[in-house]
């Protein structure tokens, strides 16, 4: 694995604060059932990396002294965490909008027979990586058998009410370009989808976000392998548009990671760039870190070239 940190901390991309929180962004821990080449958190099967019981409880503690208004977990696969189910619950009953980034597959390993049926029952949003909507490129970037599962767990999802507009029950899925280029307009890329996957498979969802690939851990390490880092990173600071500055997630989100610990982003987490000073989640109960400096570095440059990106699509 090529680290390439060294290769983006010294940056000129614009200075940025904080407004209020209103999400935090849980990455819940690092196991998953997928080993995907585009993934900027390096997850799979192998890894052990959890977040502990004391923590999840501190997260709740924070959840309701800061009155935030979203969760957003993440992993990994956040469902095979033991505590998933039970932070979950808490935090429906504590108000909060909850949010689960789900691979799709996840739902057919074993023990995870009802997960579906739990998300609905809690109203979780549902956010799914389908990175295509042909067989040949999902199963290239995410392995053999990916894109029939995830059909399957999409067409699960439908009959449980996801997707369509009179259940309150919100499924947005996530495109990932498949190499080092910008993710197309998203609104055209949205109505591919729609009409493609309705027509051969009769799903129906809500939105698309069309996500930009960030240079960081193993997409960044296999640009780096092909010599294409430098012509990727040249692509994101010439299509750098400042309209996309006032949107970016940072300003309203922070992201903890599995020992509690906070960071600007998923992304700063991955490179363990963290909020300056290390804070912690127990910090977040005596300050509130509005107007605090955010840590930029040249993968920024990621979430504002083109129509920009962030975890809810195009800006």
């Amino acid at each position: 694995m090529y680290e390439t940190l060294p290769l983006l901390e010294i940056s000129d991309f614009p200075a940025i604060r904080r407004s209020t929180i209103e999400t935090l962004q849980l990455n819940i821990g690092y196991r998953c059932n997928q080993s995907c080449v585009h993934c900027h958190v390096n997850a799979g099967p192998n890894r052990t990396e959890m977040m502990s019981d004391a923590n999840l409880a501190l997260l709740l503690e924070v959840i309701e002294k800061r009155r935030i208004r979203r969760l957003d977990i993440t992993g990994g696969a956040p469902e095979l965490h033991w505590g998933f189910r039970g932070l979950v619950s808490a935090a429906r009953a504590l108000g909060v909008q909850v949010i689960d980034r789900c691979n799709l597959t996840v739902l057919f390993e074993p023990g995870q027979e009802d997960t579906a049926e739990f998300l609905a029952r809690n109203h979780v949003e549902v956010v799914a990586s389908l990175p295509c909507y042909s067989m040949d490129n999902v199963d290239k970037q995410r392995g053999k058998g990916v894109f029939d599962k995830s059909i399957a767990g999409l067409q699960k999802l439908n009959e449980l009410g996801y997707g369509k507009p009179e259940s309150g029950l919100q499924l947005n899925l996530v495109y990932n370009p498949q190499g080092p280029f910008l993710p197309p307009e998203q609104s055209v890329l949205e109505a591919d989808y729609r009409r493609e996957l309705r027509r051969q498979f009769n799903i129906e969802f809500n939105q698309l976000f069309a996500l930009a690939n960030m240079p960081i851990k193993r997409f960044g390490s296999m640009l780096i392998s092909k010599g294409q880092f430098k012509d990727y990173m040249t692509l994101l600071r010439d299509s750098y548009s400042a309209e996309n500055l006032d949107g970016v997630m940072c300003r309203s989100l922070v992201s903890v990671d599995w020992q509690g610990n906070l960071f600007d982003c998923d992304f700063n987490q991955q490179l363990d760039i963290p909020v300056p000073g290390r804070p912690h989640l127990h910090d977040l109960l005596n300050e509130d870190l509005q107007g605090s400096a955010i840590a930029v570095a040249d993968h920024c440059y990621g979430c504002t070239a083109g129509q920009g990106s962030s975890c809810g699509g195009a800006l």
